[in-house]
């Protein structure tokens, strides 16, 4: 009796593909269902997959926090792209005791922009070949109101920076990236209420930074 003619190669790398292609179909899946904590646990043991479903998570209100605070597509979709290269490089630093996966990503994301933003002002400089033409401006030219206006800008910012991150998020989220209490309960995914809560308490922690007795936390 004759034997049945084998398959030719390609039909069994086709099924090997095939097969391969349903596996990771079906690991996909099961990243999915678990919460951003999980796959932060995975993404700090290498899992590119497990960052996949984190990027497809919060990737869109990424870029949306990112074009916002700098109102370029370009420069917003540089950003985010520099963002997420950071996080994937540097998962296992995401601590879930200090807030939500969604508040660490658009930290980074606020923090890239505005790092992206300094170093174009820095490359700005070197192009006209003068690095140290304001620091050679005599002091009686700066006028008392700029002066001012930097010291005010510095001491917001030193106030800021004393905030719990959550407290600040929100708050820079809101003044910032002009973003309403109802769009930053959902990009933090967040009820309204406390985004109100965690803005008041920032606002009443700033008031007292800077100098304003009126306010009194409780």
């Amino acid at each position: 009796m004759a034997r049945p003619a084998s398959p030719p190669p390609w039909v069994a790398l086709w099924r090997m593909t095939a097969e391969t292609t349903k596996m990771l179909r079906s690991r996909h899946l099961a990243l999915r269902s678990l919460a951003d904590e999980e796959l932060m646990e995975l993404v700090a043991g290498r899992d590119a997959h497990a960052f996949g479903v984190i990027f497809d998570r919060h990737g869109a209100v990424a870029y949306s926090l990112a074009y916002r605070m700098c109102g370029r597509r370009a420069m917003a979709e540089d950003v985010v792209q520099d963002a997420f290269l950071s996080m994937w490089r540097g998962g296992a630093r995401y601590d879930r005791a200090r807030g939500s996966v969604r508040s660490w990503v658009l930290g980074v994301v606020r923090n890239r922009t505005i790092d992206s933003f300094r170093q174009r002002e820095i490359k700005q400089g070197r192009d006209v070949g003068d690095d140290t033409a304001a620091e050679r401006i005599p002091a009686g030219e700066r006028t008392d109101v700029e002066a001012a206006r930097r010291e005010e800008a510095s001491a917001v910012r030193s106030a800021l920076d004393g905030l719990v991150r959550d407290q600040r998020l929100v708050i820079e989220l809101a003044y910032f990236g002009g973003f309403t209490h109802s769009q930053i309960a959902e990009m933090l995914e967040l009820p309204a209420g406390t985004v109100k809560g965690r803005m008041r308490l920032g606002l009443a922690k700033l008031r007292l930074a800077l100098g304003d007795p009126a306010e009194v936390v409780r």
